[in-house]
């Protein structure tokens, strides 16, 4: 559909020759002065006005004033013979996307005319953008009507407004990113930037430098400076993952910008200040952690300041029909398929299925089913026999709900008992590899590969 442009101008050879010059591309409307203007404004939704600076009666300037006040307001561009500076500062200020001199050239125009639609389709896009964002984090963004969901809601809208360092807890798959995005939403930084760093995703010799940044020269292949992810959440939110990961070195420089709102970069004495508001997660016991030594307890002290529990699936069973409609349908919009529905009985086994993976898990099995059956009604015996059977897994201690390794059994192939080893390991270990790799005594490497051989087994 062609843009619409509105010619105002009082001169009738003026707006009768724009209007032959641009009716091949735009669908044009010709008023002849301001108020013949303001009944099309009112009546259609312009993409450009092109309006003349002097006219008999009202300026020009009026219909700017007219045109950006509409909800649709479109890209105002004055032409006036009267070209000065001072007059070009008006116009820009009352709203004019530009200004143009008379006679009109109209290659120059035409020029504009595409500057203009582009600058207001990018607007129209950052303000979608914008809008998506603030549906997607805000607290009515979150999925679930369950009493558990309702009293994280109720502390992450009590948090969210302070400056105050939050610890999420809970285990892989909860959802602690997406808490994460919903305090930095529902804060006064929300148009300042929300930086998320999966510590575990990174070595500890780079971990440093990807979070403080680096000096030319501090080490090897340090060719130039680099800005880490502190400097880059600047006035804004820093998320880091995994917290429970990071090396001892990094852990000092960590409690030393909590207490001192400063930090060093690698190769750097020099002090850099930032205002960052930190929100840290984990799914290990960080205070057990710091019992063995293997964290510092100071900085768990300094990290647990206000902390938010995240519940795992199993203790949200009321949530699931919600989340399972809720991504049945966005995987269904996404792939351009049709959408499927569940049969009671296939509800209520899903409902009755622990989900060890959490909502990471049943994201994936909704994608799935969407992508797999293309639409149609699914039954309980069309899903994988997991669900049908939802016994209590290996390990599961009845009063703990903790798992406990041990060991499978059975007389199962050497693949198969490899796999069940693993993904007993990963399970107790609640996904963490570097964890499940010293229990069965391995390299994470040789996990990762095995991960990677048998994609099943990511509890992540």
């Amino acid at each position: 559909m062609p843009a619409t442009i509105l010619i105002v101008d009082d001169e009738k050879h003026t707006r009768e020759g724009l209007e032959l010059a641009l009716e091949e591309d735009y669908d044009v409307y010709l008023a002849e002065n301001p108020t013949e203007a303001f009944n099309l404004l009112d009546a259609e939704k312009f993409d450009v006005v092109l309006t003349d600076l002097k006219m008999a009666g009202k300026s020009g300037m009026t219909v700017i004033d007219r045109a950006i006040q509409m909800p649709y307001h479109p890209v105002c561009i004055m032409m006036t013979a009267y070209g000065t500076v001072d007059l070009a500062v008006e116009a820009m200020k009352r709203g004019a996307h530009d200004f143009l001199t008379k006679p009109v050239n109209l290659e120059k125009l035409e020029i504009l005319i595409s500057r203009a639609l582009h600058s207001r389709k990018t607007q129209e896009e950052n303000v979608a953008l914008h809008q998506r964002l603030d549906k997607k984090y805000s607290f009515d963004g979150i999925i679930g009507e369950s009493g558990t969901l309702a009293s994280v809601l109720e502390r992450v809208k009590l948090v969210a407004p302070a400056t105050t360092t939050v610890l999420l807890e809970g285990e892989t798959g909860t959802g602690k990113e997406l808490i994460a995005q919903a305090l930095h939403q529902n804060s006064n930084r929300i148009r300042n930037p929300f930086v998320a760093v999966h510590c575990a995703a990174l070595p500890a010799n780079l971990l440093e430098s990807e979070l403080f940044g680096h000096e030319k020269g501090a080490f090897t292949g340090a060719s130039e400076k680099r800005i880490g992810r502190f400097e880059s959440a600047h006035s804004g939110t820093l998320f880091l993952d995994e917290i429970g990961e990071i090396d001892a070195s990094t852990q000092v420089k960590l409690l030393r910008f909590l207490e001192t709102k400063t930090f060093e970069r690698v190769g750097s004495i020099k002090p850099v200040q930032v205002d960052v508001r930190l929100v840290c997660a984990t799914n290990r016991d960080l205070k057990a952690l710091s019992l063995k030594g293997e964290f510092r307890e100071d900085l768990y002290y300094r990290l647990d300041v206000v902390k938010i529990s995240l519940p795992p699936l199993r203790h949200r069973m009321d949530d699931i029909p919600l989340l399972i409609e809720h991504f049945l349908t966005r995987f269904a919009e996404e792939n351009e398929l049709p959408e499927v529905t569940l049969t009671p009985k296939a509800m209520s086994a899903l409902q009755a299925y622990r989900w060890p993976g959490n909502i990471r898990e049943l994201r994936n099995f909704c994608e799935n089913l969407v992508v797999l059956k293309q639409g149609g009604e699914v039954n309980e015996y069309d899903m994988d026999p997991r669900f049908l059977h939802p016994e209590k897994p290996e390990g599961i201690d009845s009063d703990t709900d903790t798992p406990m390794y041990t060991p499978p059994s059975g007389i199962l192939s050497k693949e198969e008992n490899e796999k069940r080893l693993l993904r007993n390991a990963l399970v107790q270990t609640h996904g963490n590899r570097t964890q499940a790799a010293q229990l069965l005594g391995i390299s994470r490497r040789t996990l990762h590969r095995k991960v990677l051989k048998w994609p099943e087994l990511d509890t992540r």
